[in-house]
């Protein structure tokens, strides 16, 4: 029999995930209803509401079935009971990139919760691999896709 394989949240990646599930499961009254009225409407060989409710049906199914799945093997680490100066999930890290002459902080957070765009980075991408174990002070060098990248460690918080 194989392990089950934790997925690591933060309290709020946990919440945010659960309030995503409620949505799709909300949804999907309206999906069989959608799918009940296309029916109605005859041959559903042609019938491109069917098709469309359908995939929409199964777009549903599937992320209900990823986010239970996902919040059955999850593992909460609540950053706020974490403290020291090393780098490791659900750090906070401020960075200098001296290439680019700015600060930016992202926190570090597992792959289902990973969002650049609010600067939360899976500690399994190249920059969050790189900066696990790392300290105050230290610089750190990764391989992006716009190749390699040097930034150093300003600050490191369990917030």
């Amino acid at each position: 029999m194989s392990e089950v394989v934790r997925v690591p949240l933060t309290p709020r990646g946990f919440q945010e995930l659960e309030a995503e599930l409620r949505k799709w499961k909300e949804e999907r009254p309206l999906v069989i209803k959608a799918i009940g009225e296309a029916r109605a409407h005859g041959d559903l060989s042609e019938n491109a509401e069917y098709h469309a409710a359908r995939e929409r049906q199964g777009i549903l199914e599937a992320n209900i079935r990823r986010l239970e799945d996902i919040l059955s093997r999850s593992e909460v680490i609540d950053p706020t009971k974490l403290s020291g100066s090393k780098v490791r999930f659900g750090a906070t890290v401020t960075l200098f990139d001296e290439e680019r002459d700015e600060e930016v902080t992202y926190q570090l957070v597992g792959d289902a919760e990973a969002d650049i765009a609010r600067n939360r980075i899976s500690v399994m991408a190249p920059l969050g691999r790189a900066l696990i174990g790392k300290e105050d002070g230290d610089d750190i060098e990764f391989k992006a896709p716009g190749g390699t990248r040097k930034l150093s460690i300003i600050r490191v918080e369990y917030v």
